[in-house]
């Protein structure tokens, strides 16, 4: 199966427009969902020690978890007269 290749959109194209406010950049964030990849290598001497590849997905919940998550329900604990008898 072949893979597709991801499409990539510039940061330009969230601040097209000069009225662009904070507010703005941030709702298209939480809306479209931005994904943040990095690259760390520690090394001593040109020997590689440690490679860490990071990366995160910012967008709202509800993108991710989708519409039928439901949140579970709270677990009881029981109180601490049950537990001693009383």
């Amino acid at each position: 199966m072949k893979k597709r290749p991801a499409k990539r959109s510039s940061g330009s194209a969230v601040l097209e427009g000069v009225d662009a406010s904070l507010l703005d950049i941030v709702d298209h964030v939480l809306t479209k969902g931005i994904v943040v990849t990095g690259d760390l290598v520690l090394g001593v001497a040109d020997v590689d020690l440690v490679y860490l590849r990071v990366s995160a997905v910012l967008c709202a919940a509800d993108r991710v978890l989708g519409p039928r998550a439901k949140p579970r329900p709270a677990r009881r604990r029981p109180s601490i007269a049950r537990k001693l008898g009383s």
